[in-house]
């Protein structure tokens, strides 16, 4: 799935951010710290500084935080394994995490990156569904994201056979572990850079999502996966 800044680009449905309805929050999904309670841009990671080569416009560094930035943070769409939603960071945090990683960022692309962020953040949930549905999650009031890890510098197994045909590398992973009703399933999301729009030069991304082979569970899903793109079974949840 190609994404956007302003939604899905190629020949899928159009669509834009999500709007997210106030619900109960606490924190966001970037690692912050050890702690489960922290928000999804992991600054133990340089999944941070993937975002600033893509979209920075200078090299300049830039290390203290500028007053205009926005504390405002968007909540996500995306379930807690405890309470509420995920909520991302906002324009501040995620500048403050890439300094701290010296990355030299630009306090005039967070209001693009911000949002560009979140964006694949929601895609790389919805696609997460897509596996999950049919599971039986809905039972115990759906599935839930438990943690989250940014692996940058870890290609995946199937990224390294992509790179040995000859495929562009990815520029980030995410590994997500959700819960579905007490079985905990880890996901490997590796994130390529997609065509980019002649017109408009927005910058487009592709995720490849998929349950990591961890359990026998996985190994089934990965199985109907195959059979219903490959064979043309209806029991498939690409």
């Amino acid at each position: 799935m190609y994404v956007t800044a302003t939604g899905i680009a190629g020949p899928w449905k159009k669509c834009e951010f999500l709007c997210l309805e106030p619900v109960m929050a606490s924190k966001c999904p970037v690692d912050h710290s050890a702690s489960q309670d922290s928000c999804p841009v992991d600054n133990n990671s340089n999944s941070t500084g993937t975002w600033t080569r893509l979209f920075s416009s200078s090299n300049r560094p830039n290390s203290n935080l500028p007053q205009n930035l926005s504390n405002e943070r968007e909540l996500s769409s995306i379930p807690k394994a405890s309470d509420g939603n995920w909520v991302y960071p906002s324009e501040a945090q995620f500048f403050a995490a890439m300094a701290r990683k010296n990355h030299n960022p630009q306090a005039a692309d967070m209001k693009a990156i911000v949002p560009i962020h979140n964006a694949v953040n929601e895609r790389a949930w919805l696609e997460v569904m897509k596996w999950e549905a049919g599971r039986g999650g809905e039972v115990c009031g759906g599935v839930k994201l438990v943690n989250f890890k940014g692996k940058p510098n870890d290609k995946s197994p199937r990224a390294r056979w992509k790179m040995f045909l000859g495929y562009a590398a990815p520029f980030d992973r995410h590994d997500w572990v959700v819960d579905r009703c007490g079985l905990e399933m880890r996901y490997i999301i590796d994130f390529y850079t997609g065509r980019t729009d002649p017109v408009t030069n927005k910058v487009s991304f592709y995720l490849d999502a998929r349950p990591a082979l961890d359990n026998w569970e996985a190994v089934k899903m990965r199985v109907q996966h195959f059979w219903g793109k490959w064979i043309g079974s209806g029991t498939t949840q690409s």
